[in-house]
């Protein structure tokens, strides 16, 4: 999800679900360590829980990068051993590095000894030519040796030549299988990720995995994170209807727009709210084109959601 979330999505996706667990989007260790650590580690304690997702292939780094991620009070930090990104391989991190499980094991053992919080690896079931059966398990079971804390792990193989990330995404086929046998042989959380597009799919996974990671479709549909706390919680609380999220999300624009922020950042991950809703069209388009315009202001999102035909408007 690297270009996609951040702290503005997460204050959203917080409005809707108070108990899923929501990620950074993945942030080198150097430029944790090297850069402006508040702009990129900085967030609201309301977003809480709240994991922060290392890329790096240096443990000594990676573990400076944990030590001051802890300092900012994330509840996990999980090291991306998936993405399949040009960029990424260029930097020896990411999903390459499920060549090197024994580097992966020194980074893990590194992060570990660096924070009290739980420490977990994103992975694929392979790259390239390697085979999904043996060379997984050996690759999991040294870095669960090192004392990862749970794994979470996309169904597919990632391609490193040939395929662009987002080819990466739909191309390899699933292999949903592979991942329930891996968490059947394992004494730790084992969770699913890859192509889950309904909560109606991740309940069928639930019966084999620990847990499942949703990403585009999450970001995409947003109002479907309203259902995950009773479905799968046994939250009876009521959750935020559309208005609700539309004025809370309007009255925290007001106070970032006073730090510095720019509207359109923040309404640009609003624009699946209102998805399959008469008027959605232009919905979207006042949170894009009005938000972008200079001087914008909160006003634009409250006017978006009058743009929704107003009985849908008034029973959502």
């Amino acid at each position: 999800m690297m270009d996609w979330t951040d702290r503005h999505c997460r204050f959203l996706h917080r409005l809707l679900t108070k108990r899923a667990l929501l990620f950074t989007e993945m942030v080198t260790s150097a430029a944790i360590v090297h850069g402006p650590r508040e702009r990129l580690l900085g967030f609201d304690p309301v977003e809480q829980p709240v994991a922060v997702q290392l890329g790096g292939s240096d443990p000594r780094e990676l573990a400076e990068a944990t030590r001051i991620a802890a300092e900012f009070g994330y509840a996990e930090v999980n090291l991306n051993v998936g993405c399949p990104s040009d960029r990424v391989q260029s930097g020896r991190f990411g999903a390459c590095l499920m060549a090197e499980p024994t580097l992966v094991a020194e980074c893990v053992r590194a992060m570990r000894d660096a924070s009290d919080m739980p420490v977990t690896v994103k992975c694929r079931i392979g790259i390239d030519d390697q085979d999904t059966e043996a060379t997984l398990d050996r690759f999991v079971d040294t870095v669960v040796a090192a004392g990862t804390d749970a794994l979470y792990v996309h169904a597919r193989k990632a391609w490193l030549k040939g395929l662009s990330p987002k080819e990466n995404r739909e191309i390899p086929p699933l292999d949903y299988d592979r991942v329930y046998r891996l968490a059947a042989r394992l004494d730790l959380p084992v969770l699913i990720n890859g192509g889950i597009k309904t909560l109606k799919d991740a309940e069928g996974h639930l019966a084999a995995v620990g847990g499942v990671m949703l990403g585009r479709v999450a970001y995409h549909e947003p109002m479907l994170l309203s259902l995950v706390d009773g479905r799968f919680f046994g939250d009876t609380a009521k959750p935020l209807d559309l208005r609700e999220v539309m004025v809370a999300m309007a009255e925290y624009a007001e106070r970032e727009l006073g730090k510095g922020a720019r509207l359109n950042n923040i309404s640009r991950h609003m624009l699946g709210l209102a998805n399959a809703r008469p008027g959605a069209r232009t919905f979207r388009q006042i949170l894009s084109v009005e938000a972008a315009k200079r001087g914008a202001g909160p006003d634009v999102i409250l006017r978006a959601f009058d743009a929704l035909e107003p009985e849908l408007a008034l029973a959502v």
